[in-house]
């Protein structure tokens, strides 16, 4: 049965990033508190332009230390290529039991750039045209096998695959990606796909491919046109606009307790700063604001990200999302088991299946 999606179901998600921790332990604390809120699904992010662990891994370690939360890790696609990045994700949604998610990112730097061996970093465009090729070559091997099929071990003579394989040849990515992947189809049929929308380049990609969005607004009138403009954009592509969420993504900092919001934050609205539009102020307040945004029709809900990881999920846990679900906004428990179920999206048809007169 295909869900449907209302107003009255709002998405929060959380980033759980914490600076120089690479045991894992962190990650693992701060998915299990954003689990026990019920939060759609956490995110960590990855960039080769500075130290830190790679998010897939840290994620795949989380997977097996939580049992509902959506997983979202960052791989960007400028130094991956298409059929590592598709085998990853893929992994991750049988190891998390279809709790997968990928946010498609590109490495605009020079020195992000440099470990795919390019002496130069493309224009942002080239960088998201890109992206939006490997996008469509994954989904393409994640549907190369067909659902339930075995994969055929030559060395160990185990089962024959059952299904018949759909190889996929994809060139323009600057990376090869021959199929089928060697992965059975994961248990979402394609992972959960995240796009920060902000920007036009990374809009165009996430218009056509994205389930979810985000945007970086301060003020819930440029959030609604963005979204507005995503749908739109959306439907332009022969998608369904209903098929993807837009969420806006907002830095906060939970320092000042139940303190009044500083001004020109909190109740008067997140502020703009180098890094995103920032809210300061109290869980009460926050729950105020997420409550007028998505009452209003400006998203469908949430990205948070904590500026002190540790003690801003709490509050935000044990404040913000308490308030939320005493008022009936957000969900109290998890009626679903995958990321698909939480985001009340359905589960993508394979491209290539039979239909029920035979034809593909």
């Amino acid at each position: 049965m295909t869900p449907t999606h209302g107003r009255g179901l709002l998405h929060l998600a959380a980033a759980v990033d914490h600076e120089a921790a690479y045991d894992g332990g962190r990650h693992v604390e701060s998915a299990r508190l954003a689990e026990r809120g019920g939060l759609d699904f956490v995110t960590l992010g990855d960039s080769s332009g500075r130290p830190g662990p790679d998010a897939l891994a840290v994620l795949s370690r989380v997977a097996t230390a939580t049992t509902r939360i959506g997983l979202v890790p960052t791989v960007t696609t400028t130094r991956t290529d298409p059929f590592r990045v598709q085998a990853a994700l893929a992994t991750l949604d049988w190891v998390s039991r279809g709790r997968a998610g990928w946010w498609i990112d590109v490495s605009p730097t020079e020195d992000e750039s440099r470990p795919s061996g390019r002496a130069t970093a493309p224009s942002t465009a080239e960088l998201w045209r890109s992206a939006g090729e490997v996008a469509d070559a994954a989904a393409s091997l994640w549907d190369g096998r067909e659902d339930g099929a075995e994969i055929l071990d030559a060395v160990g003579a185990r089962r024959v695959d059952r299904g018949t394989p759909h190889p996929a040849d994809h060139t323009g990515t600057g990376f090869p990606a021959r199929g089928p992947s060697r992965v059975p189809r994961p248990p979402q049929g394609h992972p959960v796909r995240l796009v920060d929308a902000t920007e036009e380049p990374a809009r165009v990609v996430a218009a056509r491919c994205a389930d979810v969005a985000l945007v970086r607004a301060a003020d819930p009138e440029r959030a609604r046109a963005a979204r507005e403009r995503l749908r739109a954009a959306a439907a332009e592509s022969g998608r369904d606009p209903d098929g993807l969420r837009v969420l806006t993504s907002l830095l906060v900092d939970l320092g000042d307790g139940e303190r009044a919001a500083e001004r020109g934050h909190g109740g008067g609205g997140p502020r703009q700063t180098a890094r995103g539009p920032l809210y300061r102020g109290g869980p009460v307040d926050l729950a105020e604001l997420i409550a007028r945004w998505h009452t209003a029709g400006a998203v469908d809900g949430f990205h948070l990200v904590p500026v002190e990881p540790c003690r801003d999920l709490e509050r935000l846990v044990n404040g913000t999302v308490a308030l939320l679900q005493h008022r009936g906004l957000f969900r109290t428990f998890y009626p679903g088991s995958t990321l698909r179920e939480h985001l009340a999206l359905p589960r993508p048809a394979n491209r290539y299946a039979a239909t029920a007169d035979g034809t593909p």
